[in-house]
């Protein structure tokens, strides 16, 4: 029999690039939800169908969620309208419409009382379970997007959780292998986890979809979790100063994990263990991502020969009637690379560790040798967004058997972008430099809502502690009314040519300057898809420390020459 060592953590060693943080405190919230979806049917639709989950009440050790309210309102009055529960306990409402000619206006509202609790979460759950109750094996199921039961992917999970002697064990160390190996993308060009594991890229869908695989095929339940997170940020207190997060306002996909201790708990595969934050309403769960498709669902059947779909948009709007956030973060020596963030445990578990190389810290940056000859066109940065999009109406189109029938599907497609031109904040981004670069613009993927005035961007050496220091160069002026106000972000380049400055390798930032009053978004990515955690900041006037750093990263791209 092995060993069983119980300590208050999850386990111990020392790595210097770690970036798990034990999170202590809660956050309490009473929110007024709506959702708005426009449809126009246009000619040709014979029957439109749509269908929605309701919200339940739901309880686990770090998350819980009560729902009261709960109303649909349609601007024109459907022909036919059910209700039933599915085998998942989802309780469904189906409306339909014959031969609709006019828009039709669909108003979703509740009232959410959202509170996550981050105490020591006890649990002494074995592994491999036992005593599993029937109605939860279902969740062990392999689909097509959660393959759980191909041989290389349970070979996998065996020995990632050969030392595991507790379920929270083996849980943890597979999350930590998947968050240092996945990065988030808001197209991947599929939803499974072999996708994932074999491009290291996904979705929300995608990281749901692996961790619920690599989970069950090594005997553990696992729950997809379709809602919507909310975008008011909200501060976690660390050391020297704070760490804003946020998340984009839309649908998205999560799991629930179940334990035989403690039930049913939530996780954010990106980067919570065993807890949510409460900017996320839970709505539908299923298998995986193909079943969890009720809510949100648009069907019509056209006459043969019509071409034309129906046009749709949805917008989620939400007002906190009360926010209490007071949350504070350790940081460890173990765990990923990347960002993970969990509630302090106690548990048994067999002492491992995930070893990495010493990153050398960079160089402090400076004025690169005159004598170099660039001449090779050279372009750094995080350069993944989806240029262009209109984040209201995209749906992915599917046809039924049944002919002329047809699906809007949701997807998971989120506008995630900060408002960066608000009065008495500066935002800065950092960037890399592995070798030495001529400058010539670095362009941000921004979208112009409106106002006057310009922008420019202020390039900095880093001070040698991770934030913006001494200044290097300014990029020509952007007036606002000449910035492109067409669908969604696009690269918008801030030139350099005057004075080309020569970097040497090291670490620079890109600050955002501006006059007047624009009004301006910049995209990010979630995590940090290429840059250090510690690389996107922001001050204020009350403030100008750049103490205050950001769980992501924005999307920005430096050109220039290198050497040849």
């Amino acid at each position: 029999m092995k060993p069983i060592i119980l300590i208050p953590l999850l386990f111990t060693f020392t790595s210097a690039s770690a970036e798990n943080y034990l999170l202590n405190g809660g956050q309490f919230s009473e929110v007024r939800y709506e959702m708005v979806q426009e449809i126009v049917p246009n000619t040709g639709v014979m029957k439109l169908s749509l269908g929605y989950v309701v919200p339940r009440n739901f309880s686990s050790p770090s998350f819980t969620q009560s729902i009261r309210d709960f109303r649909i309102d349609f601007s024109t009055p459907p022909d036919e309208s059910k209700k039933s529960v599915d085998p998942r306990g989802n309780e469904l409402i189906q409306v339909e419409w014959l031969n609709p000619k006019d828009p039709i206006k669909a108003v979703i509202r509740c009232v959410a009382v959202l509170e996550t609790k981050l105490q020591k979460i006890k649990t002494f759950a074995q592994f491999p379970l036992k005593g599993v109750p029937e109605n939860v094996l279902v969740y062990l199921r392999p689909t097509r997007l959660v393959p759980s039961d191909m041989p290389e992917i349970v070979e996998k999970a065996r020995r990632l959780t050969a030392s595991a002697q507790t379920e929270f064990d083996a849980v943890q160390q597979i999350l930590t292998w998947m968050v240092d190996r996945v990065n988030y993308v808001q197209h991947p060009e599929k939803y499974d986890a072999i996708f994932s594991i074999r491009t290291g890229k996904g979705n929300c869908q995608n990281y749901s979809h692996l961790a619920a695989t690599m989970m069950r095929a090594a005997g553990i339940p696992v729950r997809i979790v379709n809602g919507v997170t909310l975008k008011q940020p909200y501060d976690v207190k660390i050391t020297g100063g704070a760490l804003t997060m946020r998340m984009a306002q839309g649908r998205h996909s999560w799991i629930e994990v179940y334990f035989t201790d403690l039930g049913w708990v939530p996780f954010d595969p990106q980067n919570m263990e065993l807890f949510t934050s409460n900017r996320f309403l839970r709505i539908e769960v299923g298998l995986d991502n193909e079943e969890t498709v009720k809510d949100g669902s648009i069907k019509w059947k056209r006459t043969p020969g019509s071409l034309q779909m129906p046009m749709f948009q949805e917008v989620v709007n939400a007002s906190f009637n009360r926010d209490e956030v007071n949350l504070f973060a350790e940081k460890q020596t173990y765990g990923p690379r990347k960002m993970l963030f969990s509630p302090p445990v106690e548990a048994a578990f067999t002492r491992f560790a995930f070893r990495y190389e010493q990153e050398a810290a960079p160089s402090v940056s400076g004025p690169a040798s005159t004598e170099i000859a660039y001449e090779k066109p050279d372009t750094l940065g995080n350069l993944d967004f989806p240029q262009n999009e209109d984040f209201l109406g995209v749906r992915e189109l599917k046809k039924a058997d049944e002919a002329d029938e047809f699906t809007l599907q949701k997807n998971f497609l989120v506008e995630t972008a900060e408002y960066v031109t608000a009065q008495g904040q500066k935002y800065a981004q950092t960037f890399l430099a592995d070798g030495p670069i001529r400058l010539e613009k670095i362009g941000l993927a921004l979208h112009k809502f409106g106002g006057a005035g310009n922008l420019w961007l202020e390039l900095t050496r880093d001070d040698g502690t991770g934030k913006p220091g001494p200044l290097v160069e300014t990029s020509d002026f952007m007036p606002v009314e000449t910035m492109t106000s067409k669908a969604g972000y696009s690269w918008h380049d801030f030139s350099f040519g005057k004075s080309r400055p020569a970097l040497a390798p090291g670490r620079y930032w890109i600050v955002l300057a501006y006059t007047g009053s624009p009004v301006v978004n910049w995209f990010f990515s979630y995590g940090k898809p290429v840059g250090p955690n510690d690389g996107t900041r922001f001050n204020t006037m009350f403030d100008e420390s750049w103490s205050r750093s950001l769980s992501y990263e924005f999307n920005y791209r430096v050109i220039g020459l290198s050497p040849k």
